[in-house]
């Protein structure tokens, strides 16, 4: 596990060393050759270098132990850290096309050439990153989300690339901040899907994928519990869901025969809905005293 947690964080440091070199080449290049397309795919790449960062410094925090004062452990971290890339994703697609939309309104010459250099150069070195963390993209959201990043990063080089090819055979210069909007469209609505788990994770909602009635129902089939009530279904981080409950049983069994029951009900949760900790409380009602 040490050595797979280390490998991943060497795929991270190598796609921040790439998208660094292409982030400073194309703000150059976007300056000099007045094209908004190659700085909007600037300003991701640039995204994408702190956010793989982030990533990086918050797969390392979620290593941490528990401790008596965290006794969840830091794996929350890499959650904090999706989320703050989604926030800085949206914000920079919505300044872009900003943008856009004023280049739209005054058109301005672009240099081909350096569009074309540059996404090609965009093209090779997100390629390249995307190959490096494809392994990866399922630990976790916050590697996800990375990983999302530098796909979105290698299709909006392919944009510039065309807008390029565009510009240089028709000379149709408002390709460039109609390839703007493409790209701050995609970045928008693929950052949202992000947005939206992160959240839903720090703000412990059930798992989408689960539905709460249904554990209920599963619960209730084991025939020593009568009734399932007082549920809380939620998400530490990714891959670990908890869920506890107070199980009123049929009759009033003695605690050590609790411990079968226990065992029956983790191993239910666990393989039919992948709930990873539970914590039950006991009840039995007896009905006496009950004036009905």
């Amino acid at each position: 596990m040490s050595h797979n947690h280390e490998h991943t964080g060497r795929n991270l440091a190598i796609t921040v060393i790439l998208n660094g070199i292409i982030t400073v080449g194309q703000f150059a290049g976007g300056i000099i050759s007045g094209s908004l397309a190659l700085i909007s795919d600037a300003l991701h790449n640039l995204s994408d270098v702190i956010s793989v960062v982030l990533a990086y410094l918050a797969h390392r925090i979620g290593l941490r132990p528990q401790t008596q004062k965290s006794t969840f452990g830091y794996k929350r971290a890499e959650i904090l850290a999706a989320f703050i890339n989604a926030i800085t994703l949206i914000a920079i697609s919505v300044y872009l096309m900003v943008e856009a939309v004023k280049r739209f309104l005054n058109p301005k010459e672009v240099d081909y050439l350096w569009m074309l250099g540059l996404g090609i150069l965009g093209i090779v070195a997100n390629g390249l990153s995307v190959l490096i963390l494809h392994h990866n993209k399922d630990e976790n959201l916050n590697i996800r989300a990375a990983y999302l990043h530098l796909i979105g990063d290698a299709l909006t080089s392919v944009a510039v690339v065309v807008g390029a090819v565009c510009i240089w055979l028709f000379q149709i210069y408002w390709i460039d901040p109609l390839v703007t909007v493409l790209i701050s469209i995609y970045i928008f609505v693929h950052t949202y899907t992000i947005l939206k788990e992160s959240v839903g994770i720090l703000m412990q909602f059930s798992p989408p994928e689960i539905d709460q009635e249904d554990v209920i129902s599963a619960m209730e089939e084991i025939v020593e519990i009568r009734n399932v009530h007082h549920v809380h279904l939620w998400q530490l981080a990714d891959h670990q869901i908890y869920f506890e409950a107070h199980l009123e049983l049929i009759k009033n069994f003695p605690v050590s025969d609790t411990l079968n029951i226990n065992k029956k009900a983790k191993q239910l949760l666990n393989s039919r809905f992948g709930i990873t900790h539970t914590t039950f409380q006991y009840e039995y009602n007896s009905g006496e005293g009950c004036k009905c």
